[in-house]
């Protein structure tokens, strides 16, 4: 039952489709004026504390020819794995909720993966769901906001469920935990605060389709498979009352393959191909992750973890949106890495081979404070 009454806000925004059909997927977030930093001043600013990584955004520019047909290729050899995880998680969905089902992902990496159970949800489980993707953000938490909007709307808080891509480290399955104990202690409600995912990596989410390291596709690309909106922003043009903010890169609309993407995965989920359950305890991948982490910042001198961003998905991240000091592979030359490599070499970024590491792949931020230190 949904008992929530709205003290402040009577005039909710309106939600946004990006580049989405709306039934398919409905933003909580409001278009703000982009106030571009470049990735080096950016990366620079966060790390001296200046401002947080939220208060800032960088143009982003269209994925080289090159880089798109890695995507493509990507996308051949693991769209119906991808689709039978999708699939698998419907089926979790569906064996810890009864009724409508609210799908909230979590704006971008989780958004695809909120209009793929959707579809799954609706078209092979004959459920009624409705998407909507909002945001959350390391250390400022989950959107309020959006969530006082859909309480608003009379979905009741028991069908809420939170979708992400992957995880790793866990970050973002904690703030999301903190957060929700936080909304439902001050709103009397009580949202379920599990998390959803298709990789779990690090064995950190509540429920996940597998536990594997490998190129998701849509990971391997920005805004052009998320609806062309950018990631989620928190600075002074978000009011309190406001969604979270984010930039519609309408200058990359040629490149969109959000829809064309979603029609190619849902093209391949079928009740008959779903992933089998997860053997493996969660707690066995924490243990993994924690002791790699520990290596890692031992061997490589890395005081802050923030630095350190295990896993193909996060890898590719930092490739694309960070200032990246070092790549480490599982294994150089395979395919699922074929993307990151290609970066590296386009960055000029040194990458070594690590046969033991848990992942795919891993990626070092630069210290760029300490390099500006250096040089002067």
């Amino acid at each position: 039952m949904n008992n929530f009454e709205p003290e402040a806000v009577t005039q909710y925004p309106e939600p946004l489709a990006g580049s989405y059909k709306p039934e398919d997927c409905l933003f909580l977030l409001k278009p703000v004026a982009a106030d571009y930093r470049s990735i080096e001043d950016k990366e620079r600013l966060i790390q001296q504390g200046s401002l947080h990584y939220s208060q800032m955004i960088h143009r982003e520019s269209e994925p080289s020819a090159t880089y798109t047909d890695l995507f493509y290729s990507m996308l051949s050899a693991y769209k119906s794995r991808l689709a039978e995880q999708v699939m698998r998680l419907a089926v979790e969905i569906t064996q810890r909720r009864t009724g409508p089902i609210t799908l909230i992902s979590l704006a971008r990496a989780g958004t695809p993966f909120g209009v793929l159970l959707n579809r799954a949800l609706t078209q092979h489980f004959g459920l009624k769901s409705n998407h909507y993707s909002i945001s959350i953000i390391r250390d400022r938490g989950i959107d309020s906001v959006a969530l006082d909007y859909l309480l608003s709307k009379g979905y009741s808080p028991e069908t809420f469920v939170f979708i992400d891509g992957w995880t790793a480290k866990g970050v973002i399955t904690d703030e999301l935990k903190k957060s929700i104990a936080v909304y439902n202690e001050a709103n009397k409600t009580n949202i379920p605060a599990e998390l959803f995912v298709i990789s779990d990596i690090g064995g950190t989410a509540d429920v996940a389709a597998t536990y594997d390291d490998y190129a998701i596709p849509s990971a391997l690309m920005n805004s052009t498979v998320s609806g062309l909106v950018s990631r989620s922003i928190l600075n002074d043009q978000v009011g309190d009352t406001d969604f979270h903010g984010c930039v519609i890169y309408d200058h990359l609309r040629e490149y969109d393959l959000s829809d064309w993407f979603i029609d190619q995965i849902t093209a391949e989920m079928s009740l008959d191909r779903i992933a089998p359950l997860l053997e493996v305890p969660r707690e066995e991948r924490q243990l993994i992750t924690k002791g790699f982490l520990s290596d890692v910042m031992r061997e490589m001198q890395v005081s802050d973890i923030n630095r350190i961003k295990p896993g193909i998905a996060e890898a590719t991240r930092v490739m694309l949106r960070r200032v990246p000091d070092l790549l480490i592979v599982q294994q150089s030359g395979h395919p699922d890495v074929a993307h990151l490599e290609r970066l590296a070499v386009e960055k000029s970024i040194t990458v070594i081979e690590r046969s033991d590491m848990p992942f795919g792949a891993c990626a070092l931020i630069r210290d760029v404070l300490e390099m500006r230190s250096t040089n002067e």
